[in-house]
C-alpha cells in the first residue's frame, strides 16, 4: 500500500489507530502552536487530541504526492470539553517530506486562520478568519 493510501486511511479514523511506522524516529513537526522533533512526542500530541477533544474529525479535501513531498488540504474540527461544548474548526494544509526510505521526516501544518481566531471560537460564535 502506498504512503498516500495509508495517510488517507489514517485521516478517516483520526485520531484513532494512526500508522506511526510511516514516520522517521526523529520526525520534525510544526504547526502554529507547536514545534518539536521525535515520533514519541508526535504520538503524545495525537493521544492528547484523542483524550481531550470531543468528536474530533479530520476531513481531507485533497492529498497529492510529487516526488518526496506530500501535500494535504484538510479541515480539523472537534467539540471542546467546556460546559457549552463549542464546535471548533481549523482548515489548513500539511506539507510532508519523505526521506529516501519513504518515511515522513517533516510534517508541517499551516492554518488558513490565526490562533486567535481558534481561541475566539471557544468563546463566541465567530464568522470568517
Amino acid at each position: 500500500m502506498s504512503i498516500v493510501e495509508i495517510l488517507k486511511q489514517d485521516y478517516q479514523r483520526f485520531p484513532v489507530n494512526q500508522t506511526y511506522d510511516i514516520y522517521a524516529e526523529d520526525v520534525y513537526f510544526q504547526d502554529p502552536l507547536n514545534k518539536f522533533r521525535g515520533i514519541e512526542r508526535y504520538k503524545k500530541m495525537i493521544q492528547f487530541i484523542q483524550q481531550w477533544f470531543l468528536d474530533p474529525k479530520m476531513d481531507v479535501h485533497d492529498i497529492q504526492q510529487q516526488e518526496n513531498t506530500i501535500k494535504t488540504e484538510w479541515t480539523l474540527s472537534w467539540n471542546t470539553p467546556l460546559p457549552w461544548k463549542p464546535r471548533i474548526s481549523i482548515s489548513g494544509w500539511s506539507e510532508l517530506r519523505l526521506n529516501p526510505q519513504n518515511l515522513i521526516v517533516s510534517h508541517i501544518d499551516y492554518w488558513h486562520c490565526s490562533p486567535l481566531y481558534v481561541l475566539k471560537q471557544h468563546l463566541f460564535a465567530v464568522k470568517g478568519r
